[in-house]
């Protein structure tokens, strides 16, 4: 038997595994990403109207440099989320993996959407952010369940985009500049390349047994979308 000692087991890839087996990860992933989604939205949307939402956000923008640390701390959280729900023995750990995440997508969140709350057409931004989030989630995902094509050689590519967008953002935070529209379209490029490469990685290279992995994998990658389309209708507003 392909299983480990607590039941979770190892599992076949998903592109190896029997139509209906293959059928229910994918179905699982995609609760579990709508899960996720609908979570980060309650949590978003009570932290907004109560004031500990406002106070951790003034706290996390309170030093020129307190952003930067966030970000380190966001990175740091993202890994050892990453890591748990990618265990192979034990299914508690893979959902705490999947909470902390959201947790910490939720609370790096609060800064934009409260910026974007206090204007006078701030949920309509919210609104038209998330259709257009949605949107192109819904059109890179069907590109690859229609072509069944695989676009693992996007890995490289995203590992090094990954880093020079950090290089910038740093750059940013330290030297006081803006980065623009330019640079948050280029990151809205590379937020769906991710998700070609994620959904990609669904269908192709995750084991029947990682759908909270899987779902982790595509909600960071639509939280990125949703940031940086957000960042974009926010400044065509200025």
């Amino acid at each position: 038997m392909n299983t480990t000692f607590d039941g979770v087991g190892t599992g076949y890839s998903a592109a190896e595994a029997m139509p209906e087996e293959r059928a229910s990860f994918i179905r699982k992933t995609y609760l579990h990403l709508a899960g996720a989604v609908l979570i980060f939205i309650l949590m978003e949307a009570y932290l907004i109207m109560s004031g500990a939402g406002l106070w951790m956000a003034e706290t996390m923008l309170g030093g020129r440099f307190s952003w930067l640390i966030v970000l380190g701390a966001f990175m740091g959280v993202s890994m050892l989320a990453q890591y748990w729900a990618n265990s192979q023995s034990s299914r508690a750990m893979q959902y705490m993996g999947l909470g902390l995440f959201i947790v910490a997508e939720t609370i790096i969140f609060l800064p934009l959407l409260f910026m974007a709350a206090v204007r006078s057409d701030g949920y309509e931004l919210f609104a038209k952010a998330g259709i257009t989030t949605l949107g192109l989630f819904l059109g890179l995902t069907a590109v690859v369940f229609l072509t069944r094509k695989d676009f693992s050689f996007l890995g490289p590519v995203l590992m090094i985009g990954g880093f020079v967008a950090l290089g910038f953002i740093a750059s940013g935070i330290i030297f006081g500049f803006s980065l623009g529209n330019i640079f948050a379209f280029a990151m809205v490029a590379f937020a769906g390349g991710a998700i070609l490469y994620d959904t990609s990685n669904v269908l192709h290279k995750y084991n029947t047994n990682q759908h909270v992995a899987a779902s982790l994998s595509l909600f960071a990658s639509v939280a990125l979308l949703f940031w940086y389309i957000l960042r974009i209708f926010m400044g065509s507003r200025n």
